[in-house]
């Protein structure tokens, strides 16, 4: 049986991750952030359910907040679903900006085919890394059970938004964040012009395993297999 993969720290102040490299030459990067309350571990063995060729180099950070009273790690303090604290999405946003810059150097795998993805507030930092026109911009986003966030100094960017291709899911029966979250972001990101495949089903707040076989398909369109040349398949 193959190992799901490594679990590495960063450079001091940094962020821990759990890792699983290609077999061979990557094609692109995947990098997915774990939910409210969890860590890197998460996560991780998505990564060959996923990616079952291994084609992709697969990372996923740990957040890095931690919060007295609530076990885990997280991206942001929650004083309401959908309106991340200020402060603490800023350090959170701030951090893994970082680390996702560390990491394309460190990887040699551009921006443009890296994939961005996420659960739950993993999702919602996804969306918040990929559509805040800061460069370097993702080749896309796969969000499980997310919304774009509500918060002060970060917004969308249309110009990011138009074009985008976006994998999104949510369950309708979610108690956590309702699904009236993602049908918010759908029709915000399709006004917007984003290339959104969006989907739901009768799941409660998870990963739905019906939404997998998509995920996977849209993932192997959004990053191409990579010649040894250099040229896209």
């Amino acid at each position: 049986m193959r190992a799901l993969g490594k679990l590495r720290t960063t450079e001091a102040g940094a962020l821990a991750y759990g890792e699983r490299p290609a077999d061979g030459q990557a094609d692109g990067l995947l990098v997915l952030h774990h939910g409210r309350g969890s860590d890197e571990r998460d996560l991780l063995g998505l990564a060959d359910v996923l990616d079952p060729e291994r084609r992709l180099h697969v990372v996923t950070p740990r957040a890095p907040l931690t919060f007295a009273g609530a076990p885990g790690y997280h991206w942001y303090a929650v004083p309401r679903v959908g309106y991340p604290d200020h402060d603490t999405f800023e350090r959170g946003f701030a951090k893994l900006g970082a680390f996702h810059d560390e990491l394309w150097r460190r990887t040699g795998i551009s921006p443009e085919r890296t994939v961005l993805g996420g659960f739950s507030q993993g999702a919602t930092m996804s969306y918040a890394m990929g559509l805040s026109g800061e460069p370097p911009t993702p080749g896309g986003l796969l969000v499980f059970s997310g919304f774009v966030p509500v918060v002060e100094g970060w917004a969308a960017d249309p110009g990011t938004v138009r074009g985008l291709p976006m994998y999104v899911t949510h369950g309708r029966a979610d108690p956590v964040m309702d699904v009236a979250f993602a049908r918010r972001a759908r029709d915000l990101l399709t006004e917007g012009g984003a290339a959104i495949e969006y989907h739901e089903s009768d799941a409660g707040h998870l990963i739905d395993p019906v939404h997998i076989p998509g995920a996977r398909t849209w993932l192997g369109a959004r990053l191409p297999e990579v010649s040894s040349t250099g040229a896209r398949r």
